[in-house]
């Protein structure tokens, strides 16, 4: 039986990767431990190391460490059958054994004052991100703060909040500023969500400080959707916190495709370096007053988004999966004209977990790439599927790349090639013939009516169902089939009805 803990050989105890991004490690890794009665003492049965990149902890977890994570455990197996290796003991005075005995983290190692230098600010912040977060005051009252991003621009005495933009707030520092896209205030029942909505009711009277996708800047600054135009190609870039797309967010990146396509004839959907997509905002429908309203429109608003890439049928579209997919987020990629992953994502390319049917599409898109059987399959299955799989079965049309740099790369010499092509024209003839050809046998409009009549039962009819589960998710509760669980729910929905009435949400 196999350990698997990310950190130094020899490193011990819980929270590594925190600890490692506060002391400003360069590189980290994953060890494979034999499983012994002493807390991570056991034998060593692989060992992977990767650099530290700059970004924050959960970033790092879905990524470099998940890989490293899995290439050691396969690497522990192999070693488990060989006879001839021995797995190597936990010895100190061995030179590659650097590692320690590691305290858990607590708040005091990611607190802060607003005085403090802005890039240890940072890095507490990003150590600490997604969970748990760390604990500021704002409003005499505290909250849990993700998301940060530097800010070269906007000056304030520090601690003072300065701007918002795209419900996202910028505090001042001593010598910068940083914006928080996220927030959860320190009380019972409460979850993350976007900054500003977590202060309603607040007295912000905040300026705005807007930033087209378009506006180039040369200085830090938190830019959610930017485009980037090189060699007549034009490059999206969606950087949505954990891959959540909420209705705004999907008309944003929606009208920033309308714009795009005005300037350009072959786009790349960069993404984030973290998570492609998820879908819809669970998390703010969740807080909403009315969650199946909010449902509804933010399924809506992400239909129109994916029919604005189906129906580009004189532009050449490329989705660039740099991280994970799920639910609406295939859907999304799928609508391309062709799909590019970075090696070492998962695709889960279903929502009945969640107890809903599913819109964004899918139903044309998925049996469109791998046919009804295979579809059907995947979809009931709710498996996570990896991209070598993926590109099997034709669900993708390639993947590439260890990390960001190699697969952003390759993907900029795809997308050069392609309009580089002497039949280029062609391309967009045969794909606006095809488009013309599906719509004949089965207009986009049915597709989306039959989805969406099955999602609007599932998101005002079945409160036992979507909704129940949504709240043990986004609340994070793992066994959700209990009785407790079940009456915690009944109780907040019985608190969530009565503040309904007033205006005030839970």
């Amino acid at each position: 039986m196999f350990n698997c803990s990310s950190w130094y050989k020899g490193d011990r105890g819980a929270s590594s990767l925190d600890w490692a991004i506060l002391r400003q490690e360069k590189e980290w890794g994953v060890t494979i431990l034999q499983a012994v009665e002493k807390m991570d003492a056991g034998d060593i049965w692989s060992y992977n190391s990767f650099k530290l990149r700059d970004v924050s902890k959960g970033e790092l977890y879905r990524n470099e460490v998940t890989q490293a994570a899995s290439k050691g455990v396969l690497q522990a197996i192999d070693n488990f059958n060989n006879p001839n290796f021995k797995a190597q003991k936990l010895d100190y005075s061995c030179s590659d054994i650097k590692g320690k005995w590691n305290n858990k983290t607590t708040q005091s190692d990611f607190c802060f004052s607003w005085s403090d230098d802005t890039h240890s600010i940072i890095r507490k912040i990003k150590a600490a991100d997604s969970s748990p977060g760390v604990l500021i005051s704002l409003f005499d009252e505290e909250y849990f703060c993700y998301g940060v991003h530097l800010e070269d621009n906007l000056k304030g005495n520090p601690g003072d909040i300065l701007a918002q933009r795209n419900n996202a707030i910028c505090i001042a520092t001593k010598d910068d500023a940083i914006w928080l896209t996220h927030l959860k205030k320190n009380e019972k029942g409460f979850i993350k969500v976007p900054a500003t909505i977590a202060l309603e009711g607040k007295d912000l009277e905040l300026k705005e400080e807007p930033l087209s996708p378009f506006d180039v800047f040369n200085t830090n600054t938190w830019q959610e959707i930017r485009f980037v135009e090189e060699n007549e190609i034009g490059y999206i870039y969606f950087d949505f916190y954990n891959g959540a797309m909420n209705t705004n967010q999907c008309n944003r990146l929606r009208e920033t495709i309308i714009e795009a396509k005005l300037r350009v004839r072959l786009i790349v959907l960069m993404g984030g370096s973290d998570v492609w997509s998820n879908g819809i905002h669970l998390n703010i429908i969740e807080n909403s007053n009315k969650p199946a309203v909010e449902s509804w429109d933010n399924i809506n608003a992400i239909d129109n988004l994916i029919l604005e890439l189906i129906s580009s049928t004189e532009h050449y579209i490329i989705s660039a999966l740099q991280g994970n997919a799920g639910a609406g987020g295939v859907s999304l990629a799928l609508a391309a004209d062709k799909v590019l992953c970075r090696d070492g994502i998962v695709l889960n390319p279903h929502t009945k977990n969640m107890g809903l049917y599913g819109s964004e599409y899918w139903t044309y898109l998925l049996p469109k790439r791998i046919g009804f059987k295979k579809a059907e399959r995947f979809t009931e299955d709710c498996l996570p599927w990896g991209v070598a799989v993926a590109n099997e079965i034709g669900l993708i049309d390639g993947y590439f790349g260890g990390n960001n740099n190699e697969f952003v790369k390759y993907v900029k010499d795809q997308a050069k090639k392609i309009i580089e092509l002497d039949y280029f024209d062609k391309l967009i003839r045969e794909k606006k013939f095809q488009r013309k050809k599906d719509e004949r046998n089965k207009p986009l409009e049915q597709y989306r009516k039959e989805e969406l009549e099955k999602m609007h039962k599932n998101f005002f009819e079945n409160d036992l169902n979507y909704n129940y589960k949504r709240f043990c998710f986004v609340h994070k509760i793992e066994d959700s089939t209990s009785e407790t669980v079940q009456n915690l729910y009944q109780n907040r929905r019985e608190i969530y009805r009565k503040r309904k009435w007033e205006n005030i949400k839970y």
